[in-house]
């Protein structure tokens, strides 16, 4: 039967022609098309530590997934301890720190007594761990060159009066240690400088971990060694000087993205975002990313957009 089609009709499936090569012409160079980026794609929930670095860096991913068209949530506390047990699970991601979360999921299998993975090279480290991992639920993207790992620190007259310049030259020596409240009895913090390097740790005051409680304890004298990273921008301007790690006790540090592997199937496209961001960061950059927020008092969300837009990420 033939049938007769009215002029608004044609009119309208020409506009839908057109309307699809428009959106042809429109798509990137690459193919993609570029309202995914602001596309709804659900929410997300990420935790982390609450100090500078680990605020800037969650900063980052913030911006980042919700660049992607994901809603954020945002949870910081204390220690790795508050959030590893809600992770996977009411937690899909967590900036960390290669060692650290190895480390964690090594004592909680074995036991604090367990022996660490001390490798000093990230991506060796992450392959040592691989079968933990695994069992926990939990898949690390690319590790960064940018690495961060625990420094112990003492006043600049300190030092000096005393010929510290290492923390081997604390043997024997008592000290009041100020550091992160899950710092005692850690290999990598108040264990590793009792047991390893034969310091006589009287007491843990948990104030933080490269805290502005933890410096002003040291300056003041309350603490006479303090906890903090070897990304700290802010040890000179204070006055304080970080002690070499002689034995080296502490294991590669590589910041990387921990992803719960479950969320991470149902979102793929999570992964290229979060590994372009590992590999333009450096421990130099991130240790003059870090000064900007302790010592010039910039706000981590404007430190992390400003690096975000330079590295032509945002």
């Amino acid at each position: 039967m033939f049938v007769r089609r009215s002029l608004a009709a044609v009119i309208s499936v020409g506009a839908l022609l057109l309307a699809g090569c428009a959106g042809d012409d429109l798509a990137d160079d690459d193919g993609s098309d570029p309202s995914s980026a602001s596309a709804d794609k659900g929410s997300v929930t990420m935790a982390g530590q609450n100090f500078p670095e680990a605020t800037l860096m969650a900063s980052m991913y913030e911006q980042l997934l919700e660049n992607e068209g994901y809603t954020v949530e945002t949870k910081l506390v204390d220690s790795r301890d508050a959030y590893m047990p809600t992770f996977p699970g009411d937690v899909d991601i967590v900036p960390e720190y290669v060692g650290g979360i190895v480390n964690f999921l090594n004592t909680q299998e074995s036991g604090a007594e367990a022996e660490p993975f001390e490798t000093g090279d990230g991506a060796q480290l992450a392959e040592d761990g691989a079968d933990l991992l695994e069992a926990a639920g939990i898949t690390l993207l690319d590790t960064s060159p940018a690495t961060d790992t625990n420094a112990f620190f003492v006043t600049k007259e300190y030092s000096e009066a005393n010929g510290v310049t290492k923390l081997s030259d604390l043997e024997g020596v008592s000290v009041t240690l100020a550091a992160a409240p899950d710092c005692e009895g850690r290999l990598d913090c108040e264990g590793g400088l009792s047991e390893e390097y034969g310091i006589d740790v009287t007491e843990v005051l948990p104030l933080g971990y490269a805290s502005d409680q933890t410096y002003q304890s040291v300056l003041s004298g309350e603490s006479e060694l303090g906890e903090t990273s070897t990304t700290d921008g802010t040890l000179e301007s204070e006055g304080l000087v970080v002690l070499e790690d002689d034995k080296q006790i502490q294991p590669a540090q590589n910041l990387v993205p921990a992803v719960s592997t479950e969320w991470l199937a149902d979102n793929q496209d999570v992964e290229q975002v979060l590994n372009d961001l590992m590999a333009a960061l450096t421990t130099e950059k991130l240790t003059e990313l870090n000064g900007r927020i302790a010592v010039d008092r910039e706000k981590p969300e404007d430190v992390a957009a400003d690096f975000l837009a330079e590295a032509g990420l945002l």
